[in-house]
């Protein structure tokens, strides 16, 4: 208690610090307040019926949106839309070459493809927000007569993305933490209370068990929260040697350092996609209702074996997919090479190429596993019977964000205590964050 207190102290000392976090937190407060402000024309009265039918994919997404997709709030879509559009531009500068010369451009060429990226979002956010108020404004909630009504909240819902984005790219330049991130985590976070109350009021009904099983899930989510750590900051370390120079007077070179190979190097890429993929069944049963199979009416459910069988299958290949895009073994080799670095033991050039290749196929795989196992967690657990809500964070995209993002921004906090002369957060060892092991991919290692 005292280390902490000490912590404390020495972060509020900081004047930097301080206003950073100051500055964050009152941006996220921002966000939270936009989160509970209805749209234009809606009468939130109405939005009772509709704003808890059970379907677990929408309950995922509002999960993401921090509860105002079920409120149809002002930024009922969130920073999804970046998301997908952060994503799309990646994609282009791994396949276009046009793109890939304005990454190799430097800082210049990351304005361009930040610019990009944001006309893009706008494109995005503009069809996604037709769709939402198409399909989740009930019309009996409408106050608005059409096409107005349509046309006002898809403007109105654009603004708020585009608010939203401008957000976070205000939290990273004068906050603590990546600023989507930190959005997104808000938003995941906001949905914890409810889940604990609506847990506590299910097992202590008459036939919920008591505090005994309550207490044993906290424990078993304490758990799973340390194995997801132990995923996201496991790492290879391979060694490279680097040959002695003499520069002028001096000898340089001689050291030996290490690569750090991420077991998990694709994040929680291999997850999104996965349940991009997963969404089909219940688009195809709304565009063509005469499709029935027992097959996709199962994959519309979340907790049943074929969905996450199919689910774990979609997110090993996608992981080794990802890591494939992210990590290019014959870039380090090529690097290495330049800078008269080599792996002891290993010829430069195509052996050491191949053995990269080997190293990361090795630790993927089991990465790949333990991605899948925590992503299928909430079904598990509420087949044991934990609600729907709690289950959430069990597993899946939420918990890996959760950890990632708190394990970044500590990471960054002690790196401000270290340069101030400070003591870190921690006796021994130092906070690691993603960014510190790896090269990762959409959001700045966040998602």
């Amino acid at each position: 208690m005292k280390k902490l207190i000490t912590t404390l102290t020495n972060i509020w000392k900081i004047e930097d610090l301080r206003n950073r976090i100051i500055t964050t937190l009152l941006l996220l407060l921002i966000y939270r307040i936009g989160c509970h402000v209805v749209l234009p024309g809606v009468n939130p009265d109405a939005l009772g019926a509709k704003s808890n039918d059970g379907n677990s994919i929408l309950d995922l997404i509002n999960m993401f949106a921090g509860g105002s997709f079920s409120r149809s709030a002002i930024f009922a879509l969130g920073v999804m839309p970046y998301i997908s559009a952060s994503i799309v531009v990646q994609l282009l500068g791994i396949a276009v070459p046009a793109f890939q010369k304005m990454q190799k451009e430097g800082e210049s060429g990351r304005k361009k493809m930040t610019q990009i990226t944001r006309y893009l979002t706008l494109a995005i956010t503009l069809v996604q927000a037709v769709a939402y108020v198409k399909t989740q404004v009930p019309a009996e909630a409408k106050t608005l007569a059409e096409p107005m009504f349509t046309i006002l909240s898809a403007i109105v819902l654009t603004a708020g993305t585009l608010f939203v984005m401008w957000l976070g790219e205000k939290i990273t330049d004068k906050g603590i933490g990546n600023g989507i991130s930190l959005i997104i985590m808000a938003g995941i976070i906001a949905q914890l209370p409810a889940g604990i109350v609506a847990e506590w009021g299910s097992r202590m009904s008459p036939s919920g068990g008591g505090p005994i099983p309550l207490l044993l899930e906290f424990v078993a989510l304490f758990f799973v929260v340390i194995f997801a750590i132990l995923v996201v900051q496991g790492i290879r370390k391979v060694p490279v040697q680097y040959a002695k120079k003499i520069v002028g007077n001096k000898q340089v070179g001689g050291v030996r350092q290490y690569i750090p190979l991420k077991v998990n190097a694709a994040g929680v890429m291999p997850i999104i996609f996965a349940q991009a993929i997963m969404f089909l069944p219940m688009a195809l049963s709304q565009f063509f209702p005469n499709l029935q199979s027992d097959f996709l009416f199962a994959l519309r459910d979340y907790t049943s074996v074929a969905y996450n069988v199919t689910f774990a299958v979609l997110i090993i290949a996608f992981t080794f997919f990802y890591t494939a895009i992210m990590v290019n073994p014959q870039q380090m080799s090529e690097d290495m090479k330049k800078n008269g670095g080599f792996i002891p033991g290993i010829k430069p050039g195509y052996d050491t190429n191949t053995f990269i290749d080997n190293v990361i196929s090795r630790i993927t795989f089991p990465g790949a596993v333990f991605i899948a196992f925590i992503a299928i967690m909430p079904a598990l657990a509420g087949k044991f019977g934990v609600n729907n809500q709690f289950a959430h964070f069990y597993g899946g995209t939420s918990l890996l964000i959760l950890v990632g993002v708190v394990l970044d921004t500590l990471q960054q906090i002690e790196s401000h205590l270290l340069m101030r002369h400070y003591d870190g957060l921690m006796k021994t060892g130092r906070v690691k964050g993603r960014s510190t092991a790896t090269v990762e991919g959409i959001d700045q290692s966040a998602i």
